[in-house]
């Protein structure tokens, strides 16, 4: 009898030893695989420009991925419900359709970006499998939101600290296409964050004023934070300075063929002995029609007569919601 239960305990101890190292190593499985997935890197890269988990509560220009996840994914939430939210989300950001009332009253509408639908979706795939990074103080604030408590106000950001929370994250491991859309995406989430906020708090009719006196400072700040030369260029400029040259003429009209035939754009990189220059295209949405769409119809009679007063050689009108409107240039040393 006393041998027995010396050999039950025995066999007690050698099966939770290997249930113990078959969950260590089931972890360090799990991250592995979390790193190996394309959609975290991409994640990374596309995302973190505006809800990067490093960001302060304070300065930053939108909520963490967490939040996103959280507000989105519920235990009968599918993956596929999910991809399928995201995608329709990304493609057509607006208010009626928000889930997350607090960040939209908060930071406002994100612009609508292009992504292709399949980094949207490998994005998601990886967002809904694994554990994603969190900041510090996302907890208590996520208990704060299920508690009712009133989430903190809306406290001001400029460019210099928007330039700064980018530039901390590493491009050393992009391809070039992947770092000048990098700089693209962070330059257009600040141009895009100020321009709403201007119409959510003045109307369009300010907004007009802001492009006028600051998309060029703006973007000016962010070249400067990332050592670059960020342009923004036309066919069909409203300010002339905008016009662009045969080279982007090009790339605009190959843009414009890639919407016509239903294929997402993707950067164009362009190599010299030691400079990189990344062309990515500039896409219509809503937001963009009140300036940029049909006189009288979509543009409202007093912001026309501030745009032909400012601009009296103006050519940008007549878009409609997802068309191409000019291109991002941006150069940098190899």
């Amino acid at each position: 009898m006393k041998r027995l239960l010396v050999f039950s305990l025995l066999a007690m101890l050698f099966f939770s030893c290997n249930n113990s190292k078959n969950k260590t190593y089931s972890a360090f499985d799990e991250a592995r695989e979390s790193n190996n997935h394309p959609g975290k890197k991409l994640m990374e890269n596309n995302c973190y420009a505006c809800h990067s988990p490093s960001a302060n509560e304070q300065n930053r220009i939108g909520p963490p991925m967490i939040a996103i996840k959280k507000r989105y994914i519920n235990s009968e939430t599918t993956k596929a419900e999910f991809i399928e939210s995201m995608q329709a989300w990304v493609k057509n950001p607006n208010t009626e359709d928000a889930k997350m009332f607090g960040a939209v009253k908060r930071f406002g509408v994100m612009p609508k970006l292009s992504f292709p639908e399949e980094t949207i979706a490998q994005i998601t795939d990886y967002m809904y499998d694994f554990d994603i990074e969190q900041p510090d103080w996302f907890k208590t604030h996520f208990n704060e939101q299920k508690g009712n408590k009133r989430p903190q106000g809306m406290r001001k950001r400029n460019a210099q600290s928007m330039g700064k929370q980018f530039q901390n994250t590493s491009t050393d491991t992009l391809t070039y296409a992947q770092r000048g859309l990098k700089y693209v995406l962070a330059t257009q989430a600040i141009l895009g964050k100020n321009l709403m906020g201007t119409i959510q708090e003045k109307g369009t009719l300010e907004a007009v004023a802001f492009c006028n006196i600051k998309a060029y400072p703006l973007t000016d700040s962010m070249a400067v934070a990332q050592n670059a030369i960020i342009k923004r260029v036309s066919d069909k400029p409203r300010n002339q300075n905008n016009q662009a040259n045969k080279k982007e003429l090009t790339y605009i009209k190959a843009f414009k063929n890639d919407i016509k035939n239903n294929i997402e754009p993707k950067p164009i990189v362009d190599l010299t002995d030691s400079k990189v220059q990344v062309y990515y295209p500039i896409s219509t949405n809503t937001m963009c029609l009140q300036c940029h769409g049909k006189p009288n119809s979509d543009i409202q009679k007093p912001v026309l007569l501030k745009l032909n007063n400012l601009y009296p050689q103006d050519k940008a009108i007549g878009y409609q919601i997802n068309e191409i409107r000019g291109v991002w240039n941006i150069t940098f040393d190899k």
